[in-house]
């Protein structure tokens, strides 16, 4: 029987009804997206070998994926979390997040080696991934690493946690090395991703602050940047996007406020032009008159 669009889609439906292998219910939108993509690649390389005639996904609609609501917090909010959780495990989690961008997944997988404190960066080239059979390391999202640039600030508070770490662990038995998590349990084991967000959480609401997800913190760090002017571009190579299409398009919101700022300078700019245009046209038109008379020449 020959595979027909008909097939394909009824096999989403299927998926999205009861797919999952623990028989508790449905794959997500987006899961099944995936499906779509992956299935539609293969069969578009079907037809180049001339196995098939034509892709019959194609012709199928994948399920529309729901974006979840983005939560921010402005910069006044972002210093009352950071002097919140001086003192607590959570700073550095937090820090990474906020002034970095980075993503839970790249926090938990950030060893001491990649990191460099004297120039100022993070290498970020790996995330942890939490699965039934436990934790692993995978590339990142987009597939390939970043060079992050540090603030002085993240970089003072780096350098005073790595001694508070190295302490922590000689009481241990263990000597610190760059092969050690930044982000680590008190043991100096490494911490899972859903109980770093599950810290988190309750951290949020011991201190009675926004009750947002640790992944938002990532979102704040790209909201902050272009508020600010930096060019989107900038905020993509940050954040890890594999294009600045995607950058633009999660953080739209953000963008009405920057038209309206850049349509200001451009017509400041433009305008001082103008004046200077002007002024320099008004002086050559009233040279004055060196015959003596005393008044201007008359064009």
């Amino acid at each position: 029987m020959k595979l027909r669009p008909e097939h394909i889609s009824d096999a989403y439906s299927k998926a999205l009804s009861g797919g999952r292998r623990d028989g508790a219910g449905g794959l997500s939108p987006r899961t099944v997206h995936h499906m779509h993509a992956i299935l539609k690649q293969a069969l578009k390389q079907a037809c180049v070998w001339r196995a098939i005639t034509h892709n019959p996904a194609d012709l199928v609609k994948p399920p529309k994926v729901e974006r979840k609501e983005m939560q921010t917090i402005d910069t006044d909010r972002t210093v009352e979390v950071i002097e919140a959780a001086r003192g607590s495990r959570m700073l550095i989690p937090i820090l990474l997040g906020v002034l970095c961008g980075l993503r839970r997944g790249e926090v938990v997988a950030l060893r001491w080696r990649s990191v460099d404190l004297d120039a100022g960066k993070i290498s970020v080239v790996a995330s942890a991934e939490q699965t039934d059979e436990g934790v692993r390391e995978k590339e990142t999202k987009s597939g390939k690493g970043r060079a992050v640039t540090l603030s002085p600030t993240l970089i003072s508070e780096l350098r005073r946690y790595r001694t508070e770490q190295a302490q922590m662990l000689l009481k241990l038995g263990v000597r610190l090395t760059d092969d050690y998590h930044v982000v680590t349990r008190e043991d100096g084991e490494p911490i899972q991703p859903r109980s770093l967000s599950r810290a988190f959480r309750k951290f949020m609401r011991r201190h009675r602050l926004p009750q947002i997800r640790l992944h938002d913190l990532r979102h704040s760090h790209a909201t902050h940047l272009l508020a600010a002017g930096v060019h989107p571009k900038i905020a993509q190579e940050r954040l890890g996007h594999s294009s600045v299409g995607i950058t633009l398009d999660l953080y739209s919101q953000v963008l009405p406020g920057m038209q309206e700022d850049a349509v200001a300078k451009v017509d400041a700019a433009l305008q001082a032009a103008i004046n200077k245009r002007e002024t320099s046209a008004s002086k050559t038109l009233t040279k004055p008159d060196f015959r003596g008379s005393g008044e201007k020449e008359k064009l």
